[in-house]
């Protein structure tokens, strides 16, 4: 598809005076265009609960989840990676984001050029049991389709998310999602609205594939690391919340557990100490439902 048929490079007819605007209406303005953003991923939730399946049964059976993207798509798939860590205690080579010729520098002549995006993922020994996630707004960036192809060669699990429909990356990927968001208030500045779809993507990609694999208990983060005292105070609150216990109690059974949340409540609920606590989350996939529920049947 050229370019200028990308409905993300248009210009959008309800801003073709936003200079002549005051600060005001083009607040107004941007906020309306925004708010188009959340149904139009909506639309495509069919083509995201695929993806997070996918990505929960990769990461179960000792895969790695991958972004990888060019420009201001790599960013956000880059921070999305970042942010599992401290939020569900994985570990950096576990969820990993790439992002065509680093993080602050990104030029042309990576972007333009598949074998690139071939070789980031050779560099990082992608294998068969990995699932890679291509982000490119146009849908057409050539180092995420190098990248997604040579993925799928491996045998890989591979995604594809766009921002334009009937986009050249959607070929390429095994599950494509794409999201039509109409042209941006500035044209062709996909950090606005394709930005905010694609950072919404990877958020309920990696957030309900972190759910499926039992890092919450209802809705509260069981892993979340403590690295500050206002995560400290956090982790408290989640095993306050989870066992009905005081703040103080609460502290007790955070220290007791090393600041692990999810042993913390499994200690609380089961009367364990932390080591067979421990164990008792680790025979049930660290699922808090069904170690309870094994050990009121022990």
């Amino acid at each position: 598809m050229s370019v200028d048929r990308l409905m993300t490079e248009q210009s959008n007819a309800f801003s073709v005076e936003l200079d002549q605007l005051g600060i005001e209406e083009a607040a107004v303005l941007m906020n309306r265009e925004d708010a188009f953003v959340a149904p139009c991923v909506g639309r495509a939730l069919p083509a995201i609960a695929a993806a997070v399946r996918a990505a929960s049964a990769a990461l179960a059976g000792g895969g790695r989840l991958v972004y990888i993207g060019a420009g201001n798509s790599g960013r956000i798939g880059y921070l999305d990676a970042l942010e599992c860590q401290p939020t569900f205690g994985t570990s950096p080579d576990q969820v990993i984001g790439i992002v065509a010729g680093g993080f602050g520098g990104v030029t042309e002549s990576v972007e333009d050029f598949p074998a690139r995006g071939r070789a980031d993922l050779e560099a990082l020994a992608l294998r068969r049991g990995d699932i890679v996630v291509g982000l490119t707004a146009s849908g057409r960036t050539p180092y995420v389709l190098g990248a997604l192809a040579y993925a799928r060669g491996l045998g890989c699990r591979t995604v594809s998310v766009a921002c334009n429909t009937g986009s050249e990356v959607s070929a390429v990927a095994e599950i494509a999602i794409e999201v039509d968001c109409g042209p941006e208030i500035l044209a062709g500045s996909t950090r606005l609205k394709a930005g905010t779809a694609q950072k919404m993507i990877c958020n309920m990609l990696s957030t309900l594939t972190m759910v499926s694999l039992g890092k919450t208990y209802g809705n509260l983060m069981l892993d979340v690391q403590v690295r500050n005292q206002k995560l400290r105070l956090r982790a408290q609150s989640i095993v306050m919340q989870a066992t009905g216990i005081s703040s103080e109690a609460a502290a007790r059974a955070l220290e007791e557990a090393s600041l692990r949340p999810r042993i913390a409540i499994l200690m609380l609920l089961t009367e364990l100490d932390a080591a067979s606590a421990e164990a008792l989350s680790a025979r049930h996939g660290g699922s808090i439902h069904r170690a309870l529920q094994a050990h009121r049947l022990s």
